[in-house]
Parts: C-alpha cells; structure tokens; sequence
C-alpha cells in the first residue's frame, strides 16, 4: 500500500494567508513533499526533504531567505535550492508560486542556471587531503564558478568519503557502503576535478609554487589548500602492534573492524571519546561483548560535564557495556589487554580511540607557522601567502572567545573549505560560523553548537533521564555552548542566535 501523500496538494492552492511570516508549510506536487515557506511578503516553494541525510525540512527554521535543516543543520536557499551550508552538498528542487486571489499555487518546478565564470587571473588550485574540507572546497570553486584546474589529491586508497557514518551506521551494519563515498568519479569527471588517490604530498618547496608527490612528480599551483586532517594517537604500551588492534579513521578501517567483528565475541575499546563510545554502540549493535577502557572517572566528562556524561555512561550500560573507568592499558599480550588496576581484559577485537593529532608535518617542512595546528588567519590562510589551511588541522582565530580555535568537527571542516575556498578566489570572507557536532549513541543523538573548551556553570533543562533536554554551558555568565537531546530547533535557535549575537534571541532560544 502506498504511503499518504504529506499534506496538501499545492498545485491546487492553499490560503495564502495560513502561512506566517517566517512560517512554513509541508505540501505535495504529484508525489513529491514539498515546502511552502514566507519571507515577509514573498513565497518560496522547495523540496521538503534534506539533501543531506533526509531530514524533514518543515521541521527545522526559516531564517531570512534560508531553512536550516533541524536534524544537521544544513542551510538551503529557499529562492533557488541551492545548498548555502554543508553538510548538505545537493540542492533540492525549487518551485514556482503563484498568488491567486487569496490562495498561493505552486505551478511547477523552476531550473537554475549554471554559476557564472568567475573573473579571476588564477588558473590552477591544488587542494591537499580528500576529507571533509577539501572535498567541499573542490566542489566550491566549481559552484562559484571558477573554471581553471582543479586538483584534490589525497594519501587515502579512496576518494572523499563521509566519515562521520565510519563510527556510526556503517560500523553498526545499518548502512550499505555505496552510501559512504560522498561523491562517485562521474561525479568528478563532469566537474572537471582532478582525482589524485594514493599520492601523498611530500614537501612544498619555499619561494616555489609546486607540490612533490611522494612519487617524485610535481604538481604547479596557484593557490594551495592544505585540508590534511588529523590522525589517529598510536598506543605506545608493549602489544600495540598486534594485528587484533585496530584504529578507526578510514574507510578502509571501517573496514577491517567489521570483518573483525563478524569473527570476535568480545571487543575492547581504549577510550571513552566521541570515537570510542560511536564504536562501542556500533559493536554491541553487532552483538559483540563490549567493554569500554578510559581514565577518566566518567565518559565524555571533560568535553560535556558530569551530568551528560553520566547520561551517556547509563545509556550505553543499558544496552549492555561494560565501563572500567580510571584505567589505562599497560600492555596487550595473548591473555587480552592489561589494565592499570591489574585486571586483565580478554578481547578478540581491540579498538582504540584516544585520540588525535593535526597532521601539521607538510606545513613545518613547508616553512608553514604551526602551534597546535597550522595557524590562519581570520580568511583561514597561513603564515605562507597564496596557501590556506581548512579542517581538522586548521587553527583559526574565533571571533567569540578571543582566542585561536581547533575543532575535530565533520560541519565545520566542510564550512572551512567552502570559505577558504572563495578566499583562494579572491574574496575576503571571515570564517566566523558557530562550531556545530552531533553524536550518536543508539536510538540518541546528541547535537551541539559553539566552542566551549572550558566553562565554569551547566544548566541541564529538561530531563536527561527522559531524553528530552538542552544542557548549557556558561563561562563567565556568558552562553558559550548549548548541547540538546531531541531538541532540533531549540538547536538551531541557539546557532542562530550565537552567529548574530544575539543575547536576548539565544535567551528566548533557551527558553523553547
């Protein structure tokens, strides 16, 4: 049987004046949802479902001339389409609207136009590192339609993929790997984006604009992004190298811990991250023994807090981990993995998540200013004019602390590579978007939004007990971060609020 079509069918009208301004309205044309949107006196019509994760557009937030989706918060121009901010890389589809006596009609869907050339004397970019940043930089310069070389080269066996599903739904058996490439070589090939896999860069000679392969040839440049990531903190205790230890950041280590899986009973995770405890419900979702090993007194408590990291501990323990908290690993030999506390834990499989590092070793050979990072400017360049940094590697001033800011966050190493990338053309657009992460644990996700590296005040609003709940982080009385839990557009109020700054909106924002 097939499913209810949502809503009205707009193609036969609906009263105009039922739709607020800012208000929105969730429709059908044929078999397709469809989102009927005000902007003061004007109507928009566009496709009701995100391109990203298909999220439920009508659920998330008219802002200006935009909707941002409520699931992650993606931004999508309600005149054209066109997506304004990631995660989203495809628009949706945009319809026309007639206004016909007192009813608004949606008559049939609008085509948008290629992007014009971009008058620029630059002829080639060389983007370093196929992740998030850099994917999302290759597909910019063509979207702001630059029309010179485009190369992304990347040391991984794969083209750009999306990452955060490596720890989540793929990991968990609940997601098929043909969803994991974020874009196919067609794709590529009509863009006209050179696709260099397997090629590390080994050095950018100074006073020259060239890049050496690995392989020994060399790539001319213009502009130059380095996108390179972060990679993963090796354990250094006696066994770390045996074969049942693996680390997760690639594809292909996705991989090789899901054959692992289909042969283990009982997993060890080394760490309490966002990594680790992804991993641990992705491994119980296989039905694996998991048990989970972190120094610290409770999961997540110097990132989130006591009271959501005592959450998160309760959560997973419902759905069967084991947590032996305050332990570090001393060694791994044949009987399993030995712990600080003298007990000694067997596993089949062993993963460790404890963390990661900025792969800053290009930029210091290049001559590249590096501390904690390879440090930008407010435009996201480096200390080297002509090359930019983007991702996980970038340290980059933030407007809202004072201070230089490093984040390991998927959204905002996709924003970074849309801004350097309009930078690398010319334009001087600060980066000054608000951080935003989600994590998922199980049937919860937690969504977050801002920098807060230190705090001094959490207000838990809500129950955390019964999900349902914003948690706010304060530092010096100042809102610095708000994390929820089933609260999507309280979310997206709070990152409206703190990008304009908001203080009376980001309280009204809290108060939903």
């Amino acid at each position: 049987m097939a499913e209810p079509k949502a809503g009205p069918d707009l193609t036969r009208g609906v009263a105009a004046d039922a739709i607020p301004d800012g208000g929105m309205l969730l429709g059908h044309v044929g078999d397709e949802p469809v989102l009927l949107a005000r902007q003061g006196r004007e109507l928009f019509a566009i496709g009701a479902v995100c391109s990203h994760y298909s999220g439920p557009l009508h659920e998330g937030l008219v802002v200006g001339e935009t909707v941002r989706c409520p699931w992650h918060h993606a931004c999508f121009s309600l005149r054209t389409g066109e997506p304004l901010h990631p995660p989203a890389l495809n628009p949706v589809s945009c319809w026309n609207v007639e206004q016909k006596g007192d009813q608004a009609v949606v008559t049939g869907k609008r085509s948008i136009g290629s992007p014009a050339a971009v008058a620029t004397d630059i002829k080639s970019i060389l983007i370093v590192g196929g992740g998030a940043a850099g994917e999302v930089a290759a597909e910019t310069l063509r979207r702001e339609g630059f029309g010179g070389r485009v190369t992304l080269v990347t040391a991984d066996s794969q083209g750009p993929v999306d990452r955060p599903n490596l720890s989540k739904d793929y990991l968990a058996g609940n997601a098929p790997e043909d969803w994991i490439p974020l874009r196919g070589d067609d794709f590529y090939r009509e863009h006209r984006i050179e696709l260099l896999t397997g090629t590390p860069v080994s050095d950018i000679p100074s006073g020259e604009r060239t890049a050496v392969l690995a392989d020994g040839r060399s790539l001319s440049w213009d502009r130059l992004l380095l996108a390179t990531g972060a990679e993963p903190v090796r354990l250094t205790i006696p066994g770390a190298d045996r074969s049942r230890v693996h680390y997760l950041r690639s594809l292909a280590d996705s991989r090789t811990i899901i054959a692992a899986a289909k042969q283990a009973k009982r997993a060890v995770v080394l760490g309490a991250s966002f990594i680790g405890l992804e991993v641990a419900a992705s491994l119980r979702s296989r039905n694996l023994e998991v048990h989970v090993v972190a120094p610290g007194r409770r999961p997540l408590g110097r990132v989130m807090g006591e009271e959501v990291g005592d959450f998160v501990r309760a959560l997973h323990e419902e759905h069967g981990v084991v947590f032996h908290l305050g332990n570090t690993p001393e060694r791994i030999d044949g009987a399993g993995v030995a712990l600080s506390s003298g007990t000694v834990l067997p596993g089949d499989l062993i993963v460790a998540g404890i963390g990661v590092r900025p792969s800053i070793g290009l930029a210091e050979r290049a001559g590249i200013t590096v501390d904690g990072g390879i440090v930008v400017d407010e435009f996201l360049e480096t200390s080297r004019p002509g090359i930019f940094a983007a991702g996980d590697v970038a340290r980059w001033p933030d407007p809202r602390t004072g201070q230089r800011a490093r984040v390991e966050h998927w959204v905002v190493a996709e924003r970074q590579g849309q801004v350097a990338a309009r930078n690398m053309l010319g334009r001087r657009e600060r980066f000054d978007a608000v951080p935003f992460f989600w994590s998922q644990h199980y049937d919860v996700t937690i969504a977050y939004v801002g920098y807060a590296p230190e705090w001094d005040q959490v207000e838990v609003r809500g129950s955390l007990s019964e999900r349902d709940a914003t948690i706010v982080y304060r530092l010096g009385g100042r809102v610095a971060a708000v994390a929820t839990i089933f609260r999507d557009r309280v979310s997206l109020a709070a990152e409206v609020a703190i990008e304009r700054g908001n203080a009376n909106a980001l309280d009204r924002a809290l108060a939903g």
